[in-house]
């Protein structure tokens, strides 16, 4: 009887806590495909809002996948083989890098987006493009890439993977690919998941950095929110959550098919 008390009083709260933070998100979703949400569901049903803002913000939401690909792409070319180096090397020097690396995720997303503009900004034709963008997104996701691959080598035992394959006659390439990447799957896909949402989601860093032929999904959120209705600004909220909650499950699925095999 006390275990089944203590259970139903888990769940009530776990629902609750739940609730608190679905219930927002879900009238905001709400909001975005009724007529008048000051009037409620009672004044309508209508899909306007949400082909209002695709006419608008078409490209800022292709842009926002863009750079949040890239940013993928270039945090695994640079960062698992970093990883890599850095789990094997050891040491201080490997420590202190390590402790760079990570350095983003205690500095704000600002003071980030200002350094790179303080040192890039005189370049007109980089802090013009997305590309500019894409320097800053890989800055801020970098760490969690890195952190998500050292985790998966500090549990199991790389050195001998590695000094078997060599001793078979493998090229440190062909071990890198053939015997490093697939026992590290699960961090790199872990990783990949956390650069995805990040870049989509970043906004502070982003929104230093933007400019006007360069916004992205969380930049025109705002603009939505700021200077236009607010059933506009939730189809908007709308768009993000049908656009990103379909690939972040996509990307699940596969790192659990990937653990399975």
């Amino acid at each position: 009887m006390r275990d089944r008390l203590i259970f139903a009083g888990q769940l009530g709260f776990t629902l609750l806590v739940a609730a608190f933070l679905v219930v927002p998100v879900v009238l905001s979703i709400s909001a975005g495909i009724t007529v008048n949400y000051f009037r409620g569901i009672s004044s309508g049903v209508t899909l306007q809002w949400v082909a209002q803002v695709w006419d608008l913000y078409a490209g800022e939401i292709g842009l926002s996948f863009l750079i949040a690909f890239a940013t993928l792409i270039v945090t695994l070319v640079v960062g698992v083989p970093s990883a890599y180096a850095l789990h094997v090397r050891g040491g201080r020097l490997s420590r202190i890098i390590e402790e760079v690396i990570t350095l983003p995720l205690a500095i704000p997303g600002l003071a980030i987006a200002l350094a790179l503009l303080l040192t890039y900004g005189g370049f007109s034709g980089f802090r013009r493009s997305w590309a500019f963008i894409l320097a800053g997104h890989v800055v801020f996701c970098m760490p969690f890439m890195v952190r998500s691959v050292m985790a998966v080598f500090s549990t199991i035992d790389i050195r001998t993977l590695d000094e078997g394959a060599a001793s078979l006659g493998a090229s440190p390439w062909r071990r890198f690919c053939n015997v490093i990447v697939p026992n590290a799957m699960p961090g790199i896909i872990a990783g990949s998941l956390m650069v995805v949402t990040l870049s989509l989601g970043e906004f502070n860093l982003t929104w230093m950095l933007h400019t006007p032929l360069t916004k992205t999904l969380p930049v025109g959120l705002a603009d939505a929110y700021a200077s236009m209705r607010l059933e506009v600004a939730s189809a908007y909220t709308l768009i993000f959550f049908v656009m990103i909650v379909p690939l972040l499950v996509a990307m699940q699925m596969l790192a659990d098919k990937g653990q399975k095999t």
